[in-house]
């Protein structure tokens, strides 16, 4: 048994979402947002450290990890659960972080989120983003999509990650889960593949680079449902990133692209709720429209505002409006909704008000 399948026990058992090690400190784990020290553990060496980390691997993959300082895999511990893991190295030494991946994948409804997510599962075609910072959902949410999407059609879904986070059961779908390093050489190398796979729906754990935001539109505008995923705060902020990662002679061209395919862009956060025994997402939603292709080619960002503002029907939302139903319904504090309010004046006059009950 491996030193470190404790510590992961740990995590379970103290409701928390991360394990963080480093040589020279002791081990702590976080619950609701929170580094807290694990009890009982005393703090590693670099050398106790580099053991512990050394029995979780393979020769390869400690290969990899002594010649770039970075390594990134799955770990699976029977009765715990599965954990994402990080190697690298820093001023004190080594140090790994490991995210806890739920068994079970929850429904939408389930995790909380707005009504307007779970009908994106049943889109035949085009391009939806989820997008948000590290540790905001963003996995949760598509593993949840792809779930419904699994119970409701049968089709052939491929998702490329790195690692491979959530195991999905094949149900009506046919699955194929591939992992980046170990299953394919890279993100744009198995989205190429998938092409001629006969794919219908294709995840893509992470559009990081050029090479994968091309293919990625790609593939939407010729047919497939395509999910990824980008780390931005705003459906904004996230067709800005689209377009710029491209040189100035193809942004025409991707705006283009993306104008065709663009379903819907889902800007998500984790907030502690009110009684800090948890978190809650606060959403930005965004669906495709007649307008949002015109707004797209032409690069006129500023309408999006007056598109998410007469979609609330629909279901379409403004950040800024997520966090203020929040803090109406109780469920998160004001203080915590304008740290992260976007027009911060709107909320400042509730930083006075008793909280709902």
């Amino acid at each position: 048994m491996a030193r470190l399948d404790d510590l992961f026990r740990a995590v379970r058992d103290g409701g928390a979402s991360d394990l963080h090690l480093a040589a020279g400190i002791e081990p702590r784990i976080r619950r609701h947002g929170q580094l807290i020290p694990v009890a009982g553990w005393s703090t590693p060496g670099n050398a106790e450290l580099r053991r512990w980390m050394r029995e979780l691997v393979s020769e390869g993959q400690w290969g990899r990890y002594e010649a770039g300082g970075d390594l990134d895999f799955a770990y699976g511990l029977p009765g715990v659960g599965r954990f994402r893991a990080n190697y690298l190295l820093q001023e004190s030494g080594s140090a790994a972080v490991f995210r806890r991946i739920p068994d079970e994948i929850l429904p939408v409804e389930d995790l909380g989120l707005p009504p307007a997510i779970a009908p994106l599962a049943e889109l035949e075609r085009g391009l939806v983003l989820i997008t948000g910072p590290t540790g905001s959902g963003k996995s949760t949410t598509l593993a949840a999509i792809i779930d419904r999407v699994n119970s409701t059609y049968a089709k052939h879904i491929v998702t490329i990650e790195d690692p491979v986070e959530f195991v999905h059961r094949e149900k009506r779908c046919a699955m194929s889960q591939r992992e980046v390093g170990t299953d394919t050489e890279s993100f744009g190398a198995a989205l190429r593949g998938a092409l001629r796979q006969d794919a219908d729906v294709i995840l893509v754990g992470e559009m990081r680079d050029l090479e994968t935001i091309a293919l990625a539109v790609t593939a939407a505008e010729m047919g497939t449902l395509v999910f990824g995923t980008l780390h931005t705060n705003s459906a904004a902020k996230t067709i800005d990133r689209m377009i710029d990662v491209f040189p100035a002679e193809q942004q025409a061209q991707i705006r283009t692209s993306l104008a065709n395919s663009l379903q819907a862009i889902v800007a998500q956060i984790l907030i502690p709720t009110a009684d800090d025994q948890g978190r809650v997402a606060a959403c930005e939603i965004l669906l495709r429209t007649s307008g949002l292709p015109n707004v797209i080619r032409t690069g006129n960002i500023a309408m999006l505002r007056s598109i998410l503002d007469s979609g609330k029907a629909r279901g379409m939302r403004m950040m800024d409006d997520s966090l203020m139903d929040l803090v109406r319904s109780g469920r998160i504090t004001a203080r915590e909704a304008h740290r992260r309010a976007t027009e911060r004046k709107a909320f400042e006059v509730l930083l006075d008000e008793p909280a709902a009950e």
